[in-house]
């Protein structure tokens, strides 16, 4: 399938757009706002739009900061990496590293210590930012002093770590002063004017390295340029049909900036990681129109919605009306709810891959409620999109079935995807008492494999309690008998695990409940009493 060559595809690098496109036309409107950080934790004059005590910048101040920015890592050469956060440094240096030819990559921090070394060194890690802790990540107590030893005698722009041969500066964004730098560490802060760097950038250079989320393995790094990323965004945004007058309140890292701020409107991270509460109070203090997340972000900002209401407070959430669901599958419940309690009236489904910059499909603010849920929308323009089958891994068993555990999916006759896993996970979803839901196949001696599913039990009042047969039961009667679980697995019982496995973008880690799912199932746990296979429809 092929969309329309209109509206015309953008030519421009991105410092070109930001300078004519959105410094031009929205220099004195509201740019990005960081509830969390202090209003000057960069150094700098106050903000002339200073109305508390936080970070708040126009584009004007934007541009300033991203210059600033600009002219210190240029002096340190062509490859920065960044450990992923919400935070104003991100969002500056995101610019500024295009500003000045140099590719960004970005780095999950939710990466285990083996993962992360190997990332950086799959693509040569010159220059690496962190933050000194995220969550439950210590970066300079386990990345530095404990993997990298030699660090500890290194100096700056001359570090000596076999294990990273090439990273030669490590710059730390310590606003906290709760910490103190590691010998080899340069502070953020401190800034030295350098000359320009001969720009000549051309949209397709590469400026930013994307690590697939590592659903099936180890990441790999993904190189996106100029003119992937400025118009993915800008598609993005038109289909939430952004204006200059929204506010986006970034939940989770996603291309959320690049949607909103080609529009010329504003941004807020309400904390520098996923946070109900932190989210809550952005939403309703700035106004926020957009919000992004996945289904299990959704929800966990529901029940902060609903627990402040329980309270006897007033959440008010009349400004908001749009954003992007991404990640998995929306049940009609759940988006009926967020129409309904939190006004998200216009929430659009998006798919795509990292190597797709990264949508491909998604909804519009028009598509009825059904197609927002049973499917990804159409693709986008100058998107050509085709279905086919895999056939095999030669010599690769493994590999084939995480293959076919993939999304795989059909064009209906309006040209809207559905993806075939969504919808046989949609099936569970729509059940009151499943709160989340996740397919995987289970080696079986009799017919190969057959189907497990990993079931989050509803808390909420009313939601009743579903046995493994009951789960059975219904994906047999609203689809084809073959896909009825033969395993299930109900989160936090039976000895397993608390929660689902995730990336730190919500999307579950089917790798990881292929294994539990084998382990559990040769001890003869989960399984389903009936397990007739071919049993016709009653």
């Amino acid at each position: 399938m092929i969309r329309p060559s209109y509206p015309p595809l953008e030519n421009k690098t991105l410092p070109d757009f930001f300078a004519q496109d959105i410094l031009q036309k929205y220099s004195t409107r509201a740019a990005l706002i960081c509830p969390s950080e202090k209003p000057r934790a960069h150094g700098g004059p106050p903000s002339k739009n200073q109305t508390s005590h936080a970070l708040a910048w126009d584009f004007e101040e934007f541009n300033r900061a991203i210059d600033a920015v600009g002219e210190r890592v240029s002096s340190f050469g062509p490859h920065v990496h960044l450990i992923q956060y919400l935070a104003s440094a991100y969002a500056t240096l995101q610019w500024a590293a295009a500003r000045i030819g140099a590719i960004l990559a970005t780095i999950n921090p939710a990466y285990a210590i083996d993962e992360l070394a190997s990332t950086l060194r799959l693509v040569g890690v010159k220059h690496l930012v962190i933050v000194p802790a995220l969550r439950s990540s210590k970066y300079f107590n386990h990345l530095l002093t404990e993997r990298f030893p030699a660090l500890a005698n290194s100096r700056p722009g001359d570090i000596q770590e076999p294990e990273l041969p090439d990273l030669r500066n490590l710059i730390v964004v310590n606003n906290s002063d709760e910490y103190e730098l590691v010998k080899p560490a340069i502070d953020w802060r401190e800034r030295k004017t350098v000359k320009d760097i001969a720009q000549g950038l051309d949209k397709d250079d590469v400026i930013n390295l994307q690590f697939t989320s590592g659903t099936t393995g180890m990441p790999k790094a993904v190189s996106l340029t100029h003119h992937n990323l400025l118009n993915n965004g800008i598609s993005i945004g038109r289909c939430m049909n952004i204006s200059e007058k929204d506010i986006l309140c970034a939940s989770i890292r996603f291309l959320g900036n690049l949607a909103i701020w080609s529009h010329g409107a504003c941004i807020v991270y309400p904390s520098d990681s996923f946070n109900p509460a932190a989210i809550v109070n952005a939403l309703v203090k700035e106004k926020c129109t957009a919000l992004h997340g996945v289904p299990t972000h959704f929800l966990g900002v529901l029940a902060e919605v609903e627990r402040r209401k329980s309270r006897g407070e007033e959440v008010d959430l009349s400004n908001l009306r749009t954003g992007i669901a991404a990640g998995t599958s929306v049940p009609i419940e759940l988006m009926r709810r967020l129409i309904s309690e939190m006004n998200l009236r216009d929430l659009t489904n998006a798919y795509g891959m990292t190597e797709t910059s990264p949508v491909s499909f998604q909804t519009t603010i028009t598509d009825p409620i059904v197609k927002r849920v049973e499917t990804v929308g159409k693709v986008l323009p100058h998107v050509k999109a085709k279905i086919y089958r895999h056939a095999r891994y030669w010599n690769d068993e493994e590999h084939t079935r995480q293959e076919d555990d993939s999304d795989t999916g059909i064009l209906d006759e309006e040209g809207y995807l559905k993806s075939k896993f969504l919808r046989s996970i949609l099936v569970l979803k729509l059940i009151h008492a499943i709160r989340e839901a996740a397919i995987v196949a289970v080696p079986d001696g009799e017919y190969g494999e057959v189907v497990g599913a990993w079931i989050v039990r509803s808390t909420g009042a009313g939601s009743g309690r579903i046995s493994r047969d009951d789960v059975r039961k219904m994906v047999r009667e609203k689809m084809n008998p073959q896909t009825a679980p033969a395993w299930v697995w109900f989160v936090g019982e039976d000895g397993t695990p608390d929660e689902l496995p995730k990336t730190a973008s919500g999307k579950v880690m089917k790798h990881v409940l292929r294994k539990w799912s084998k382990e559990l199932a040769e001890r003869g746990v989960g399984k389903v009493r009936s397990l007739s296979l071919c049993t016709p429809r009653s």
